[in-house]
């Protein structure tokens, strides 16, 4: 039921019932949902696909990763995220950046014809 109140009497909340049907969701509200699961999908590349697999191809084509294994590597790229450094937010967000890039050309072509 919309807008019946839950929760105790100092807490009370007007918040909708999550057992609403997919149809009566707002479309905006599907749109939101849409896209925070593509930024968590990207993010989760970037922050944890992207730096092993940067490590492997080093690891093949230069030799052992002098901080450890794969784990020193993400330590390292933890560590460079929490000091602010930019190309490693830039291999974080790539996946994104990329996703956002793909979906405006294809938008931008679809509209073209």
């Amino acid at each position: 039921m919309r807008g019946r109140r839950r929760g105790t009497p100092a807490l009370e909340s007007t918040a909708p019932d999550s057992d609403v049907p997919e149809e009566e969701v707002p479309p905006s509200r599907r749109h939101l949902v849409r896209e925070l699961v593509i930024f968590a999908v990207a993010a989760v590349v970037g922050f944890l696909i992207v730096p092993l697999l940067i490590w492997s191809m080093g690891h093949a084509t230069l030799g052992p990763y002098n901080h450890g294994g794969p784990g020193g590597l993400l330590a390292d790229f933890m560590s460079g995220l929490a000091h602010g450094s930019t190309i490693y937010w830039a291999v974080a967000l790539g996946p994104y950046a990329l996703t956002l890039l793909m979906r405006f050309l294809y938008s931008q072509a679809r509209g073209r014809r």
